[in-house]
């Protein structure tokens, strides 16, 4: 039976047999108690399941990426220490040294700099492109070495929505798999698989966990992209680490998410910690509710924002005035929980805007259950030139709000007593 996202938050992931904790149990072990040396042989050589050390796998991550991968829809998830993890994970399991990456300009400033200044440190190149601009423009931007497109759903923080349409049709004439980070919109909004994508990506620290508890990351397959050995031996030629194994011919769809784990996990040590995916796991049997409730506040404070004299600008795809509008309605119709706006009188006015907030709070991060604010140009874009900066969309008056769940006039009141300040 096939249920519904509200119900596949709930109960997925996690399924109890007879007399098992009706709520999934916390695993605290890093290892695993076996009874036949030849069973734990096989499952080194990648011939049997289960767990054998919690670097690798343990069973209430694997619940919880199982929970997430039934919302996305994928073949298979893999869960790591943080988005940023997530993204390299992601990436580097099939790129090499010498290899090029096309990405949106508008992704989150800590993957910018991922991307375009340590990925140089790995020998691969990461060229910026302009998500609005015209397939011909960004297909000009591609290599013989591109091995993937990386973008966001809902970019951090300018909200602009993808170009699902646009960005797989690319994929498909570059022969490349287009990644998506999926944070901001959360399987509860938006499928990327669903339109194309090949592999999605989450820092699981934002709206999945909810409640600012726990960093973590997570990479779903969508098992649809055809591995070649051309381009992607590394997944098609025998693993001399696993006796000769071929991803692709062992595992077929889900080649690629076993690759991510019993090699760069097993290597690299990544690992999204048992209490850590705990929190996510029972945090996401909520998601269906506080989202709801996220993008009704967030709508409200954006028709707020729009209307009031000191704002100068809103952004946010929910709004009829944003030229991202059609294509929420296509993707993402409930637009999320996050908005940018820019306060009449530039950074300084920003500055006292922000100073002068009560009930929001001035934090470094995203999708809190609390309403909270931050300055990116001079946060977490400040590593980006005035020139990138401009690229993202970041301008220098943008203050990024994170609707939380509180009372709708609560908020309300506490943005206007901030603003009469400026």
């Amino acid at each position: 039976m096939a249920y519904k996202k509200e119900t596949q938050c709930i109960h997925g992931g996690y399924a109890p047999s007879e007399g098992a904790p009706q709520v999934m149990p916390l695993t605290q072990s890093t290892t695993y108690r076996y009874y036949n040396s030849d069973f734990v042989g096989k499952l080194f050589d990648l011939e049997a399941e289960g767990h054998m050390y919690s670097r690798i796998s343990n069973p209430t991550v694997e619940a919880t990426e199982k929970k997430i991968n039934t919302l996305e829809g994928g073949v298979g998830a893999l869960c790591v220490s943080s988005g940023q993890a997530a993204t390299t994970t992601a990436l580097i399991n099939i790129c090499e040294p010498g290899d090029h990456v096309i990405a949106a300009c508008n992704v989150y400033g800590g993957t910018y700099n991922l991307l375009g200044t340590t990925f140089q440190k790995f020998g691969i190149t990461v060229d910026f492109v302009d998500p609005n601009n015209s397939s011909e423009i960004i297909l000009a931007a591609a290599k013989p070495t591109t091995k993937a497109i990386f973008a966001e759903s809902l970019s951090n923080p300018s909200t602009n929505v993808l170009d699902f349409e646009k960005f797989s049709a690319l994929s498909k004439a570059l022969e490349v798999p287009l990644i998506v980070d999926n944070t901001l919109a959360t399987p509860y909004l938006c499928r990327p698989l669903d339109h194309g994508a090949h592999i999605v990506t989450h820092s699981t620290t934002k709206f999945l966990d909810g409640h600012a508890t726990s960093v973590g990351g997570c990479i779903i397959d969508g098992g649809t992209f055809k591995w070649t050995q051309e381009k992607y031996p590394k997944l098609v030629e025998p693993d001399p680490s696993y006796h000769g194994v071929s991803y692709t011919e062992r595992f077929k769809e889900a080649a690629y998410i076993v690759k991510a784990r019993t090699h760069l996990l097993r290597d690299l040590g990544m690992t999204m910690s048992p209490f850590n995916a705990y929190m996510v796991h029972h945090a996401m049997e909520t998601l269906h509710v506080r989202m709801d409730r996220h993008c009704d506040n967030a709508q409200a404070v954006a028709e707020f924002l729009e209307a009031h004299a000191k704002i100068d600008w809103v952004k946010y795809p929910g709004l009829k005035s944003s030229p991202d509008y059609e294509l929420a309605q296509k993707y993402i119709p409930k637009a999320g929980g996050v908005l940018s706006f820019g306060v009449k009188g530039g950074r300084d006015a920003a500055a006292v805007f922000i100073d002068n907030l009560k009930l929001c709070s001035l934090v470094v991060h995203v999708g809190d259950l609390r309403t909270s604010v931050l300055h990116p140009a001079s946060m977490t874009h400040r590593q980006m030139s005035a020139e990138a900066l401009a690229t993202a969309g970041v301008a220098p008056e943008m203050i990024r709000c994170s609707v939380g769940l509180e009372n709708i006039n609560d908020i309300l009141e506490d943005l206007t007593q901030a603003l009469q300040e400026v």
